[in-house]
């Protein structure tokens, strides 16, 4: 999911709302890192933004709201980043600039367990 928080929401209250309204799905979630990630676009508009990525554990499946998700898939790790290195433009900006640190943190996080 991607978003912004209202004023004054916590960013984490936030992320886990959404959660909720993109993709139905209502567990915790748990503040793993941020970046800063600036791409300037062919018309002239740059985004200069500081994400903030979560991770949750969900059993479940989604029940997306169509009007937010209109495609989505459960995929290994490894078949994203087969598919960022085949065709790294089939992904948004900020997931290109993040994806290896979300590989990280997962890893730190299976270490942990």
């Amino acid at each position: 999911c991607c978003s912004h928080p209202r004023p004054g929401e916590d960013t984490a209250l936030a992320a886990r709302r959404r959660l909720w309204e993109e993709m139905g799905i209502d567990t915790a979630v748990e503040h793993r890192f941020h970046f800063i990630y600036r791409a300037p676009f062919g018309n002239g508009l740059t985004e200069h933004e500081l994400d903030h990525v979560f991770f949750a554990v969900h059993a479940g499946e989604p029940s997306p709201d169509p009007t937010e998700a209109s495609s989505w898939r459960w995929v290994r790790p490894e078949v994203v980043t087969d598919e960022l290195a085949n065709d790294p433009e089939a992904f948004t900006v900020w997931f290109r600039a993040c994806w290896n640190e979300v590989l990280r943190h997962r890893e730190l996080l299976r270490d942990r367990a």
